[in-house]
């Protein structure tokens, strides 16, 4: 009994430094206001648009989801683990760098309406409402597909064997180990994919913006910006908090562990009909064409500019690529205590998540609010900058650890309590080696995320303290785009290798 109450310790302080950042500033905003402010009607509309539109766009990324991660969780063919990095590229994409792609390719002037054009067909228009799930299934349908590309490689080899053995139909097989699967699996997916869309800023803001587009995080924004009412966007945010905690809560209702048991790692069978080939080629080549064209794009514009870029662009990265690196380590050393309470402890996922039911926006003016009195806020810009990214990327983190820590605790608990391994014994030898692959995937994600972030540096930077994304919207707005162009494109090249790096640590760290 002591040594599990020792063992919630890390986590419970995790839990309360998650808890003071998100609702200590959104308590600081609110004083500051004076209270909370009357919604219009302009807000309520914002509202539902925001729920409907973010219910849809992370049912569009499950559903397509599925069928990539089967046809990529069975075949093998050269370049594969290459491939399958590649598609992980648009949810780690800066978000204006991955909007300016989707607009070279569904815009006005893109490739799609130009070949609709010689058609004779109509052409399309990627602002508005459809425009915004577009480009949320397209930043969001990688996180799916890695998130159940794990659940498929975590079914035991010797599940397929039997199943095989038995003569199983491609029904069984779906009934008895990939429904089980999935539905352990796609919950965790669709509610983080439903709470990025529902604090979605950048898409919504570029693509979107009217009044039949507009997110509660834009009117936050506006309420912000434009009539500097505080008590308005306290209120907002807190429809906004309370809609993800009850998200939350429904997720954690219908969500389940598998109990596959545990295998021997071996190499799976795949055993399939010719049949399939052709279905998952086709899946595949959908998918990638989809995902990595509007990259593609974005890359050759920039790269022949890399050469020319001032200095001060090559002082943001150096100053980019360590707080990337320093937002990761306090991301895992916060999630991973956190994931190994989840399973038995409610209250740290809850505790977890709530970062990403906050807005970035009400978190970053609340820290300048409680920091201004006692010291000059822009000293703090790159501290605050690293607990403000670490924290959000928290959420995600959790969603890939925790249906690993499940199936981890049901498979060794046991096995580790009679050899009685605890602590850090236990994490070093059993926890860390058997979460290898989620691990890595995790760090990859937060490191990428802290290399593409525009978010709180913006309320504190004094101009000479920059971040590479920081410098590359300054030079947008002075309007220097080729040179725009090759910061995007070193911004995309860093964010991407960092997830690749830290992904293949934690490929080359599994004994499987």
């Amino acid at each position: 009994m002591a040594d599990r109450i020792r063992s919630l310790i890390p986590a419970a302080l995790a839990a309360a430094l998650l808890a003071a950042l998100v609702l200590g500033t959104l308590t600081a905003v609110t004083i500051r206001a004076g209270g909370l402010g009357g919604l219009s009607a302009r807000d309520l509309s914002a509202i539902w648009f925001t729920l409907w539109q973010a219910a849809l766009s992370a049912l569009l990324s499950c559903a397509c989801a599925v069928p990539l991660a089967r046809a990529l969780s069975r075949r093998r063919f050269p370049g594969r683990k290459l491939l399958i990095a590649l598609l992980g590229a648009p949810f780690i994409l800066p978000v204006i760098a991955a909007v300016m792609g989707l607009i070279a390719i569904f815009g006005r002037s893109g490739s799609v309406n130009d070949l609709l054009q010689w058609l004779g067909l109509p052409t399309l228009s990627i602002y508005g409402a459809h425009g915004v799930i577009l480009a949320h299934v397209f930043f969001n349908l990688p996180l799916a597909t890695r998130m159940v590309l794990h659940g498929w490689q975590a079914i035991p080899s010797e599940r397929m064997r039997l199943a095989a053995s038995l003569n199983f139909p491609a029904a069984s097989i779906r009934r008895h180990l990939e429904y089980p699967m999935l539905r352990s699996t796609l919950p965790g997916a669709f509610l983080a994919i439903f709470l990025v869309c529902l604090t979605s800023f950048a898409v919504a803001l570029t693509l979107g913006g009217g009044p039949r587009a507009t997110t509660v995080e834009l009117a936050i924004y506006q309420a912000f910006r434009f009539d500097f009412d505080l008590a308005r966007a306290a209120a907002l945010a807190l429809v906004q908090v309370a809609i993800c905690i009850a998200a939350l809560l429904v997720s954690r209702v219908i969500s389940v562990a598998p109990n596959f048991g545990a295998g021997l790692d071996r190499p799976s069978i795949l055993g399939l009909a010719p049949r399939t080939i052709w279905p998952d080629a086709l899946c595949i080549s959908a998918a990638s064409l989809f995902l990595l064209t509007p990259i593609a794009v974005v890359m050759m514009r920039g790269v022949s500019g890399l050469a020319g870029l001032p200095t001060t662009i090559w002082q943001a990265t150096t100053t980019s690529l360590w707080l990337a690196l320093a937002s990761t380590a306090l991301t895992l050393a916060i999630a991973l205590p956190l994931a190994l309470a989840a399973p038995r402890h409610r209250w740290a996922e809850a505790a977890g998540m709530l970062p990403l039911t906050a807005s970035a926006l009400v978190t970053g003016t609340g820290l300048f609010l409680i920091a201004r009195p006692y010291v000059n806020p822009t000293q703090l810009a790159l501290p605050v900058t690293l607990i403000s990214n670490a924290a959000l990327c928290v959420p995600f983190a959790l969603r890939i650890l925790i249906p690993q820590v499940r199936g981890l605790q049901m498979d060794y608990d046991r096995l580790a309590a009679s050899l009685d391994l605890h602590g850090i014994t236990r994490l070093r030898y059993v926890t860390v080696p058997r979460l290898a692959r989620p691990i890595g995937f995790s760090a990859g994600l937060a490191a990428a995320f802290s290399m593409g972030d525009l978010g709180v540096i913006t309320l504190f930077s004094d101009g000479q303290t920059q971040t590479l994304p920081l410098a590359l919207y300054q030079l947008m707005g002075a309007y220097r785009l080729d040179q725009a162009a090759s910061a995007a494109t070193l911004l995309i090249t860093l964010s991407f290798g960092l997830f690749m790096a830290f992904d293949r640590m934690g490929h080359y760290a599994d004994p499987r």
